[in-house]
């Protein structure tokens, strides 16, 4: 009876009420903060294992670009414990990376942590990267990035690339070293300040490492050690990519201490130089906590000459396969150049003569994919497409389902040059040719790279015709491409014929 009265009086009914109103509001509010937090969809994950039973290891991106089709262009992927939001399409990737700043941290998987690339370009985040960006993008240009500087520097390397192509006579050979080798030199006229001779051992194994470490980082032991470092800190891919790290890190440290010992701050070779100078006029003026100093160093140049050979060179050597199977569009290709600029050499100045080149040259890029995809990390909360993506969250960009998008090309999985022509023959540009990225992190590089891809191939095409080896024929040449970190032609032989 006691409690009957204490439920009957009136502040008690008062307080329940209020309650009631209270918990109906927060109801309400759950259910459209709800909405505001729902997660991006994506295949059911495993404990522990999360979705890696369904990973091709192979082509990673083959299987991410398959679930985007099922799950929409913004979908959950959990490699191993560590949840991922992929990027899927050029428009979804673009508003991501171009429109949001949510989405300019890089995810830094834990192998680069052990590689000491957490500074530098391309691994770092906050105000180091901002500056290291900078000075790079700033220290490039002055040395000639995307100006009459660089092109003559590859000018010249494409012809000792032309001559060491002529001693082979036109028998078959593989033109990965050569390649490899030009293109590593212009990034290293750029960041030492002088090139290197093909047959310099020195030179010779930096570059034979560093196109090794590409592939090692896309075997499936080190994607698996990246899932769980605890477990397969053991395997032999990480032990023989640290050791090529380390070993090219040892080489790139000795350079710089002859740059050091030879160092003229008024009169700089090249981006190191640079780095050098600025570091010696912060600590002149007593600054000791800047960001100049030799990890920064270290890292920037690996940056520089990782990225700077590989991709490129991959991109070329994948051109001339492409030229050998298609011989129709080679010699059409050939004909243009002839018509447009007769025996003289292709220049950068000429490609608004020679649409159908350069049309080619963009399919090569598209179909070549190297770099199929590109992370990164949230920096803070954010609703993106109406799902709730966490701060710190993995974010991978698919650039590979950008180029190969059927509702953006007319035949993505086939070569075709017209995808960048229109109906009068001209050259056009198409929004969703995403190969260097987009945004804040887009390539450092881009504009090195597309002059470097339009002149080495114009000038080989010029001096010569590729084939197939003899009893080869275009048809059975192989376009398979090895996984690494970029994506390269596997090992193939050509025959470069003289056509002078």
């Amino acid at each position: 009876m006691m409690g009957n009265l204490f439920l009957q009086s009136p502040s008690w009914t008062t307080l329940l009420g209020t309650a009631g109103i209270f918990l109906v509001v927060h109801l309400i509010f759950s259910v459209f903060n709800q909405k505001g937090r729902r997660e991006p969809p994506g295949p059911w994950p495993l404990p522990v294992l999360g979705n890696l039973l369904q990973l091709d290891f192979k082509s990673p991106y083959i299987t991410l670009n398959e679930l985007s089709k099922k799950y929409g262009p913004v979908f959950t992927f959990h490699f191993g414990p560590r949840k991922t939001v992929v990027l899927a399409g050029h428009k979804m990737i673009k508003q991501a990376l171009v429109y949001s700043d949510a989405f300019s941290e890089r995810n830094v998987p834990p192998v680069f942590h052990d590689m000491k690339l957490t500074h530098g370009v391309l691994f770092a985040n906050g105000p180091s990267w901002k500056e290291m960006r900078h000075f790079s993008l700033t220290n490039m240009r002055d040395f000639g990035m995307g100006k009459k500087a660089s092109e003559e520097k590859i000018l010249e390397e494409s012809q000792r690339l032309i001559d060491l192509f002529s001693e082979k006579k036109g028998k078959p050979f593989d033109p990965a070293d050569p390649v490899n080798h030009a293109v590593s030199n212009i990034i290293c006229s750029i960041v030492y300040g002088n090139r290197f001779e093909y047959d310099d051992p020195v030179f010779i194994s930096m570059v034979e490492r560093a196109t090794k470490n590409s592939k090692l980082l896309g075997t499936p032991a080190l994607q698996l050690y990246n899932s769980f470092p605890s477990l397969f800190k053991w395997v032999k891919a990480r032990k023989d990519l640290m050791e090529n790290v380390f070993a090219n890190r040892r080489q790139m440290k000795e350079l710089i201490k002859g740059l050091q010992e030879t160092l003229n701050p008024q009169m700089c070779r090249g981006v190191a130089d640079s780095f050098l100078a600025r570091k010696m006029q912060l600590e002149a003026s007593g600054n000791t906590d800047s960001h100049y100093h030799e990890d920064n160093l270290l890292a920037t140049v690996n940056n520089l000459f990782a990225a700077g050979t590989d991709t490129t060179s991959s991109t070329i050597r994948y051109g001339l396969l492409l030229m050998a199977k298609y011989p129709k569009v080679q010699e059409k290709v050939q004909e243009e150049m002839s018509r447009v600029a007769g025996d003289r050499q292709i220049r950068v100045e000429d490609r608004k003569n020679l649409p159908y080149t350069d049309a080619v040259v963009h399919e090569i890029q598209r179909m070549s994919n190297t770099v199929p995809t590109t992370q990164r990390c949230t920096s803070r909360d954010v609703i993106f497409q109406d799902y709730f993506i966490k701060k710190g969250t993995p974010v991978l960009a698919l650039l590979s389902s950008s180029l190969c998008d059927e509702d953006e090309w007319a035949t993505p999985d086939t070569f075709n040059p017209a995808h960048f022509l229109d109906k009068e023959g001209n050259f056009r540009k198409r929004d969703a040719f995403l190969p260097f990225s987009a945004g804040a992190r887009v390539c450092a590089g881009e504009s090195l790279a597309r002059m470097e891809l339009f002149i080495f191939f114009t000038a080989l095409l010029q001096s010569f015709h590729f084939t197939p080896p003899p009893g080869v024929s275009g048809d059975d040449l192989d376009l398979t491409q090895v996984v690494g970190i970029t994506l390269s032609p596997v090992p193939h032989k050509l025959c470069a014929v003289s056509r002078i």
